[in-house]
């Protein structure tokens, strides 16, 4: 598995940001993917998953801002970050969630290197 982040940047406040995820080394189309962030001090957390274009889900703090998307044929994920805030301020991981027994298990074992987005004016 290889997961390959990009995108990231520096952007001010109220500006916007499109993070892709080149996956690689499984089968994506029928794979849940995520996205975390990590701000310093601060622990890793679950910024978006997708499962189809249909089932999808955000945390509170992004919803309405931030839209999880991917592309099968291009094997790749996206996250498009809208009304950026200071707060948004981090590390950006893409992940690959586990499948065990028939569950999904978040976050999975497979990570990208990361690709920092730093929102401030």
């Amino acid at each position: 598995v290889r997961l390959v982040e990009s995108g990231g940047g520096l952007v001010q406040p109220g500006g916007s940001l499109r993070l892709s995820c080149a996956a690689s080394g499984f089968t994506f189309s029928s794979a849940a993917m995520a996205w975390y962030r990590q701000a310093p001090g601060n622990q890793r957390e679950l910024v978006a998953y997708i499962f189809t274009p249909e089932i999808k889900k955000y945390t509170d703090s992004v919803r309405g801002r931030f839209t999880i998307s991917r592309d099968n044929a291009k094997s790749t994920v996206y996250l498009q970050m809208n009304s950026l805030k200071t707060e948004d301020t981090a590390i950006y991981y893409c992940n690959k969630p586990s499948v065990r027994q028939g569950t999904y298990h978040f976050p999975g074992d497979d990570w990208g290197q990361g690709t920092q987005v730093t929102v401030s004016s």
